[in-house]
């Protein structure tokens, strides 16, 4: 009787480059009734976030319910993001129409936010072209050359004052008065924004009071906008990122060398709709949000190539104290290093 020969052992070859993003399709699909429902939830939390503030009248309530109608905002924000790539509730007319006031009203019309965030991930990391739709950023040489002007201007956007009021900085300058001064034609609807945005703020104010304009405006939008802003930079601007001219530059190598794993609890990775996955994201943006974690667990390459950072306070400070690209290091350097390695 002839031995029984072993099983046949299928070995993985590890992948790499274009072959990643092939690994990532089979999870490029969205289930449509998951979408929805992660949408109905959504919107439902965060109804009832607002109702919170209106009904109860201890002002401690209001701040808190203000406060996590903010972090539910960020969430729709993120269902927001992937409609506008086309990935989940695509060739649906309510979801379009949903989605299309839902950017208004967060200051992120369709016309900029999808021509800014669509250039961001075709030149992520990509030094000179990569801060339409990020954070600007310069080399050593360049910001040797800067005046003194510019250079409050770069530190300024880069500063945590100026993300902690992204609010106004990042979404009001930034994303709304900045298009339509640059293309009136094209972004008409930044301007009908700002005018939709104040006459919301007046409305909040004469119809229910100073509290409501506080704690059912001002407040949400606050925490939603510096937390919002803070994801944008903080994903692409932390220790071990790499940025590159467009000679050296590669899609693969842009989304797990220049865009970050941000490690969150439960609680912080479901109000931000898993956006911590940010590599993974890169890597595809066609894969919905909901799905990145099962992506995560599936390919190890992107568990052991991830570059990471948190929402921890020593993370943060690492993220904000990086202020420009230095080739010869090949590193971010700080603010104290400019001042003392790079004088002009």
């Amino acid at each position: 009787m002839e031995a029984q020969a072993p099983p046949r052992v299928i070995v993985r070859q590890p992948a790499e480059g274009k072959d990643l993003i092939i690994a990532t399709r089979p999870f490029a699909h969205e289930v449509r009734a998951r979408s929805w429902m992660h949408l109905g939830v959504s919107v439902l939390v965060t109804v009832a976030c607002y109702f919170g503030i209106f009904l109860f009248e201890p002002i401690i309530m209001k701040a808190l319910f203000g406060i996590l109608a903010g972090l539910s905002l960020v969430r729709l924000f993120i269902l927001y993001h992937d409609h506008q790539h086309k990935t989940i509730l695509i060739r649906s007319w309510i979801a379009d129409g949903f989605f299309a006031s839902f950017g208004v009203f967060m200051l992120s019309p369709p016309s900029i936010w999808k021509r800014s965030h669509d250039h961001h991930h075709k030149h992520n990391s990509k030094l000179y072209t990569s801060s339409i739709g990020s954070f600007p950023v310069v080399t050593v040489e360049k910001y040797k050359t800067l005046s003194a002007p510019e250079r409050f201007a770069y530190l300024l956007i880069r500063h945590p004052f100026a993300i902690g009021l992204g609010y106004l900085f990042v979404f009001i300058i930034g994303m709304c008065v900045n298009s339509f001064i640059s293309n009136r034609g094209r972004h008409w609807d930044s301007l009908m924004t700002l005018i939709l945005h104040a006459a919301m703020g007046w409305a909040a104010w004469y119809f229910f009071g100073w509290q409501i304009l506080v704690f059912g405006f001002f407040l949400p939008f606050i925490v939603t906008f510096a937390l919002g802003s803070y994801l944008f930079y903080a994903q692409h601007n932390f220790p071990g990122t790499v940025f590159t001219d467009k000679d050296g530059w590669s899609y693969v190598k842009a989304a797990l060398d220049s865009s970050s794993y941000m490690r969150m609890n439960p609680v912080m990775q479901w109000f931000t709709g898993n956006i911590g996955f940010h590599h993974i994201h890169h890597l595809n943006a066609h894969i919905p949000f909901y799905r990145l974690p099962e992506v995560f667990k599936a390919i190890p390459e992107l568990r052991t190539t991830a570059k990471h950072t948190s929402l921890r306070l020593w993370d943060v400070i690492a993220c904000f104290r990086l202020k420009a690209w230095d080739p010869a290091l090949q590193r971010m350097v700080t603010r104290r290093e400019l001042r003392r390695r790079y004088r002009p």
